[in-house]
C-alpha cells in the first residue's frame, strides 16, 4: 500500500483541495471581515448623523434635556448602538462610561473595553466622535457614538469554524473521491498486469490484448509485446542455439571414444596407434576451435568493442587474407578479383578474421572455378566489403539468420572439418566491435555477404 498509484493520487486530490478550499476560504474570510467591519462603520455613522442633526438644528428651550431623552430612545431601540455626549454643561454630558469612552477619544483609540450587564462583563465597543462648536442654544459638544463589536467577532469566529470544518470535510471528500476516481482509472492498469503474469515458458505465444487498452496504455501495450517477441525470438534462439552446441560437440566426441574404443579394442602397434592419435588430435582441434569461437562470440556479446584501431587500407587486407588462403584458392580453382578501396580505422587481427571467414564461406559454397569478387566501398560514415560468389539460390527469409550461430541453409547439417556454423557468426560480431553491420543479398545466383565498420568511433 506504501507505493499504491491510488492512494499517491488520492493524497494529490486531497493536497489540491486542501489548498484550494484554504485559498478560498482565506478570500471569503477576508470579504466577510471587511463586509463587518463596514457594517459597523454604517451603524456608527447613522447614530453620529442623528446626534449631530439634533444638536445642530435644536433650539427650544431644555434642548439637553430633549436630546438625552431622544438618546434613551435610540438605546432601547437598539441596544447594541451606544451614544455619549461631552461638555462643560451638565445638561449636555450623557451616557455611562463617558470618561472612559471620552479618554479613548482624546488617546485616539477606535475602540474601547466597557463593562456591560449584570454582573457586568467587558466587551469591546467600537467607537468614533465629532464635535460641534458653541452656538446661542447650547454650549459646545463632543458627541461620541459606539457599536457593540461582540456580535461581528462571534459571526466571523462561527464562520471561521465552519470554514475549517468544510476544508476538512472538503478535503476528506476530494481524497475519498479522487481513491475512487484512481482506482476506476487504473483499472485497465491492473488488468495489463494481470495478463502480463499470466505470460510464461509455457504460454510465451500470450500477448496483451491492446484493442481491451485505453490510448494512453496502447503504446505501453504495443512496446511491452514486442519486448516479449524479442525475449520469445531469444528464448527460441537460446533453445535451438543449445541443440547446436550439443549436435557440434556430440560429433568429435564421439569420433574420439569410438576412435578411442577401437584401438583399445584389440593390441596395436606403434603405426596404428600413431594414427588413431593423429585423428583424435584433429577431432580435439575440432572442439578448440568451436569453444574458442564461443567464447569469442561471448565476449562480443558483453559489449567489447575494438581498440588498438589502426587507419588501414581494407584492399591491402584483402590481399593478404586471399594469400593467407592461396592454397584452398587453388585447390578449388577459383580467383579472386577486388574492385575498389576504402581506409578505415580497425584492429587489424579482428577484421583479417572476418575477411578469412567470409572468403572460406565464399569458396565452401562456390562451384569450383568460379571467381570471388570483393567488392569495397562506403560513405562518410561507414567503409563497407562483400564478398560476391555464384552458389544456389538463398530464400529471402533464410538471409537474416546466415549471421546466426550454427546456423545452415542446408538443414541436414553436414559437417566438416573446417565449419561448425560460427563463421559468418564471427563477421557480425566483429561488425559490431566496429560499431558496423552486416548484410546477405541473394540475386540471380550470386551471393553476397559483406559487412561494415565505423569510420569514426
Amino acid at each position: 500500500m506504501r507505493n499504491s498509484i491510488a492512494i499517491r493520487l488520492a493524497a494529490m486530490f486531497a493536497a489540491a483541495a486542501l489548498v484550494a478550499f484554504a485559498l478560498l476560504g482565506g478570500a471569503l474570510h477576508r470579504v466577510l471581515s471587511g463586509e463587518l467591519a463596514r457594517h459597523q462603520q454604517a451603524q456608527i455613522d447613522g447614530r453620529l448623523e442623528d446626534m449631530a442633526y439634533m444638536l445642530e438644528h435644536g433650539r427650544a428651550a431644555g434642548l439637553g434635556e430633549r436630546i438625552r431623552d431622544k438618546l434613551d430612545t435610540l438605546g432601547a431601540a437598539d441596544p447594541r448602538t451606544r451614544s455619549w455626549l461631552a461638555s462643560d454643561d451638565p445638561a449636555f454630558r450623557y451616557g455611562e462610561d463617558l470618561p472612559l469612552v471620552e479618554a479613548a477619544i482624546t488617546a485616539g483609540r477606535d475602540s474601547v473595553e466597557l463593562p456591560v450587564g449584570t454582573p457586568p462583563r467587558l466587551t469591546r465597543m467600537r467607537i468614533r466622535g465629532g464635535e460641534l462648536a458653541a452656538n446661542g442654544a447650547r454650549p459646545a459638544v463632543r458627541y461620541i457614538a459606539g457599536v457593540d463589536a461582540e456580535p461581528f467577532g462571534d459571526t466571523l469566529r462561527t464562520f471561521e469554524t465552519a470554514v475549517v470544518l468544510l476544508t476538512l470535510a472538503g478535503t476528506a471528500l476530494a481524497a475519498a473521491l479522487g481513491y475512487w476516481i484512481a482506482r476506476i482509472g487504473l483499472g485497465p492498469v491492473q488488468r495489463l498486469s494481470a495478463d502480463a503474469q499470466r505470460i510464461g515458458p509455457d504460454d510465451r505465444a500470450r500477448r496483451l490484448q491492446l484493442p481491451a487498452l485505453p490510448r494512453e496504455l496502447s503504446d505501453l501495450g504495443s512496446s511491452f509485446n514486442a519486448a516479449l517477441d524479442r525475449l520469445d525470438a531469444a528464448y527460441r534462439q537460446l533453445a535451438t542455439f543449445s541443440d547446436d552446441v550439443a549436435h557440434e560437440l556430440r560429433t568429435p566426441l564421439a569420433n574420439l571414444i569410438g576412435q578411442t574404443q577401437v584401438a583399445l579394442a584389440r593390441e596395436r602397434n606403434a603405426d596404428a596407434l600413431r594414427e588413431v592419435l593423429q585423428s583424435n588430435l584433429e577431432e580435439l582441434e575440432r572442439l578448440r576451435a568451436i569453444v574458442a569461437d564461443m567464447l569469442f562470440l561471448a565476449r562480443a556479446e558483453q559489449g567489447v568493442r575494438a581498440r588498438d584501431l589502426v587507419a588501414s587500407s581494407i584492399a591491402q587486407e584483402v590481399g593478404k587474407t586471399v594469400e593467407f588462403l592461396d592454397l584452398l584458392l587453388d585447390e578449388a580453382g577459383m580467383s579472386v578479383q577486388v574492385e575498389g578501396d576504402a581506409v578505415a580505422p580497425i584492429e587489424t587481427s579482428l577484421f583479417r578474421r572476418a575477411l578469412t571467414n567470409l572468403l572460406q564461406n565464399a569458396i565452401q559454397h562456390s562451384r569450383p572455378g568460379s571467381r570471388v569478387v570483393v567488392r569495397i566501398g562506403g560513405d562518410e560514415r561507414s567503409a563497407a566489403v562483400s564478398f560476391s560468389n555464384p552458389s544456389a539460390p538463398i530464400a529471402p527469409e533464410q538471409l537474416p539468420r546466415l549471421f546466426d550461430r550454427f546456423y545452415r541453409v542446408d538443414s541436414s547439417r553436414r559437417n566438416s572439418g573446417e565449419n561448425h556454423g560460427l563463421g559468418l557468426s564471427i563477421v557480425k560480431a566483429v561488425a559490431v566491435m566496429h560499431n558496423g553491420t552486416v548484410f546477405a543479398r541473394s540475386d540471380n545466383g550470386i551471393t553476397t555477404v559483406g559487412f561494415s565498420v565505423a569510420l569514426k568511433a
